[in-house]
């Protein structure tokens, strides 16, 4: 045990939040004295603060060696803040060993205890022990006089009525003793009670079953720890929503009071184990702001950065809410501490700050301050381009603008975004010439691999603000000064139709299709890799062959999407093989049917191997042989299937005799003989390879229809016949057929079934 928990203080060293070592820790604890446990509890309580069961064994622990101040000390710091059902009944228990000598007083302070639990954490689906114990201990106090007995009577009343329309695990057991109370003391007015409260006991059970749903997916063991972004920390999060969205709902109908009171339980039991997590704190904030109980959501605000001290969303948030009610002072001093912070988030701060300050105390003292602000070495050229955008778009005032932009260029020439943000602003007031100025001054100070936004902007602004000459002209400066950064740098110095289709397009139009555009691509990537081997699968796709960006000025940022720098993986395909329905389970073929059906079934689609296509002519019948011999080349899965029964209609394939199943097999098993596959024999191939006989008294009919069928096949099949099977299904009829098999070619149905459809005469 002691090694166990040295090795749980190591690792809480290194990893305050590490579960597993508290929970040695908190083990260990427990079986060392109280004066020595102590720190141990205040050590995981500090880094734990709304751990129930930690503040309940520690709070026991005092109460073991009757340390009663102690005690009370530990309550008052955890009871708020943890509103867990077995924490409170540990604070009952306390209360109620104090009082137990103190007679009526005694018995009143514990009261007053029940009432102060119940108004906390009554409303908790594991609450109903609770509500019993206190409705039991009203019943217990004595009473001397019939007026105590009355009033002890309606106490009891009102808490059984509080406690039958909570949603409990024992709301039904309530129920069943409160009828008994009721009936108990009065039969006539039970009834009329019982009666009165029936439909609300329903509602409360109602709502519990579908409560019960939520409460069972959270887990009421789990720590609070920041979000690592692990499965099980993802899934409690979202239960804990879909239970507040739920409360929210107020899906009892009660009152607005009992409804936002139910909310906020819910909220604070949550925070037990989202403590860490920003989005709950700000979603119980804007709660209370939208529920009209704005001081509410000011100490909600004040417990969250006192939470998470670092969550800059947090402070911004408060600001927010502190400056929507008009008091600037607290907002300020949170600016204030904000502006406290890390340089790296100090430019952030200082422009809200700035903004802030515009908006409360006017354009004066947003100036001081940026006058201020930007002599610190931390001072980045977004404070500059802030405070002249606002200068500009605010105060109306082009020239403080200017001078901005113009003293952040002395220091922060060598940033890009400067110069583009700069450069927007110019375009703005229509001044072409000092953009131009400002892209030459640039593109002489920055190095080449800096300078390719700048000079896709200056392409831009040409193609927007001059003429065609300027145009190409820096088109050819730009390729001369990005080519000293390329491998091939004569490569890109030439131009290319790809350049074309950049300077023509604007916003989402092109001037050629999407298949151009693909084909430019390609050519573009095949013709920087001439002397490369390229694989094909580097190529790149219409899909990602230009990125269109709109620029901040209106015009269009058209890059070129050169080949993936990692190589697309692609499936192994060698060890394809052709599908073969009938291999299908529980279907028995012939042993070399199969075989030569396996190996030479992509020969038939026309690959030329006629020795794979003889070996299975060897094996079929005349009648499917002659078949397959007048099959065109098929691409694809399946053929057509109009072009197939055009090929069985005008094929003068033999028809067997019907009612005289055809015995011919092949050796190597069972498969359907000639007339089954014409369609026109009685037998029906079953997927077990087995025959079924029609019933005999149907054999006459079949005799008649096969003369028929013989009279009208050379008919039928001395003429092209259009390929809709509809169509042909009309000549039949016209022709005076009254009866077809729905298996025959003229029906078009599957020429394996040999069941009948009879028409009408």
């Amino acid at each position: 045990m002691a090694e166990e928990s040295k090795k749980g203080a190591d690792v809480a060293i290194t990893d305050i939040y590490n579960v597993e070592a508290a929970e040695i820790l908190a083990n260990e604890a427990q079986h060392l004295p109280i004066l020595e446990a102590a720190p141990i509890y205040e050590k995981l309580l500090s880094t734990f603060p709304t751990a129930a069961k930690y503040w309940k064994q520690y709070v026991e622990a005092y109460m073991n060696v009757n340390n009663d101040e102690t005690t009370k000390q530990i309550f008052s710091r955890c009871l708020l803040n943890c509103l867990h059902i077995f924490l409170w009944l540990c604070y009952i228990r306390f209360i109620k060993k104090v009082n137990e000598k103190k007679g009526a007083e005694g018995l009143e302070e514990t009261k007053k205890a029940f009432d102060f639990m119940l108004s906390y954490v009554g409303s908790d689906i594991a609450s109903g022990p609770v509500w019993m114990e206190y409705i039991t201990f009203l019943k217990s106090m004595p009473v001397t006089t019939a007026q105590e007995e009355s009033h002890r009577m309606t106490s009891v009343r009102k808490v059984y009525q509080k406690a039958i329309i909570t949603p409990t695990h024992h709301v039904e057991q309530l129920w069943k003793d409160y009828e008994n109370f009721e009936n108990s003391v009065s039969r006539a007015l039970a009834k009329g009670l019982l009666s009165e409260y029936h439909p609300k006991f329903n509602s409360a059970k109602a709502v519990y079953k579908e409560r019960k749903k939520y409460i069972d997916e959270i887990d009421w063991n789990m720590l609070a720890v920041p979000p690592t972004g692990t499965c099980k920390e993802e899934q409690q999060c979202m239960a804990w929503k879909r239970l507040l969205a739920f409360e929210k709902g107020n899906p009892q109908r009660i009152d607005a009071a009992s409804a936002n009171k139910r909310v906020t339980f819910t909220f604070e039991q949550s925070l037990m184990y989202l403590y860490h997590y920003p989005d709950v704190w700000y979603d119980y904030a804007t709660w209370h702001a939208k529920s009209g109980s704005v001081d509410s959501s000011v100490k909600v605000f004040q417990r969250a950065l006192k939470a998470l001290p670092d969550s800059e969303l947090l402070k911004y948030a408060y600001t927010e809410l502190e400056e929507s009610r008009g008091a600037i002072q607290p907002a300020k001093k949170i600016y204030e501490s904000l502006l406290a912070n890390d340089a790296s988030t100090m430019s952030l701060a200082h422009i809200q700050f700035i903004r802030f300050l515009r908006r409360t105390e006017g354009i004066e003292a947003a100036r001081k301050y940026f006058l201020d602000a930007q002599k610190s070495p931390t001072c980045t050229y977004h404070v500059f381009v802030a405070y002249a955008m606002m200068a500009f778009c605010l105060d109306k005032d082009s020239k403080v603008a200017h001078s901005v932009f113009e003293a952040g260029l002395k220091r922060f020439m060598h940033e890009p975004r400067y110069i583009l943000e700069y450069a927007d602003f110019l375009c703005r007031l229509n001044d072409d010439r000092n953009v131009r100025a400002l892209f030459e001054r640039a593109l002489s100070s920055l190095p080449p691999e800096n300078s390719v936004e700048i000079w896709k902007r200056f392409s831009q602004f040409e193609q927007t603000y001059g003429d065609l000459a300027s145009m190409l002209k820096v088109e050819q400066r730009k390729k001369e000064a990005l080519s000293r950064t390329a491998e091939d740098g004569s490569s890109e110095l030439e131009s290319t139709l790809y350049d074309v289709v950049s300077r023509y397009s604007f916003m989402d139009l092109w001037p050629c299709s999407s298949k151009d555009l693909d084909h430019l691509a390609r050519q573009e990537c095949l013709a920087k890799n001439i002397n490369k081997k390229v694989d094909k699968s580097s190529l790149p796709n219409g899909a990602n062959i230009v990125v269109s960006e709109k620029g901040s000025f209106g015009l269009i940022t058209t890059s070129k999407v050169g080949p993936p720098s990692t190589k697309l993986v692609y499936p192994d395909i060698s060890q394809m093989v052709v599908y073969d329905p009938r291999q299908a389970q529980g279907l028995e073929i012939p042993a070399v049917l199969s075989s030569a059906t396996s190996t030479s079934s992509v020969a038939l689609v026309g690959s030329g191997n006629t020795k794979a296509v003889d070996e299975i002519l060897k094996v079929v019948s005349p009648a499917l042989m002659a078949f397959i011999t007048h099959l065109p080349a098929v691409e694809g899965p399946s053929p057509d299937v109009d072009m197939v029964l055009s090929i069985l209609l005008q094929s003068t394939t033999p028809i067997g005799q019907l009612g005289k199943p055809t015995t011919q097999q092949i050796p190597a098993g069972p498969a359907p003989s000639t007339s089954d596959l014409s369609g026109s024999s009685k037998t029906r191939f079953n997927p077990n390879g087995s025959s079924r006989l029609p019933r005999e008294g149907h054999s006459w009919k079949r005799k008649d229809l096969d003369r028929k069928e013989d009279d009208e096949s050379i008919s039928v099949q001395s003429r092209p016949l259009p390929r809709d099977v509809f169509r042909l299904r009309q000549l039949q009829r016209s022709r005076g057929v009254s009866s077809s098999q729905t298996g025959s070619v003229v029906s078009g149905g599957s020429a394996f079934s040999g069941e009948q459809s009879v028409s009408a005469d």
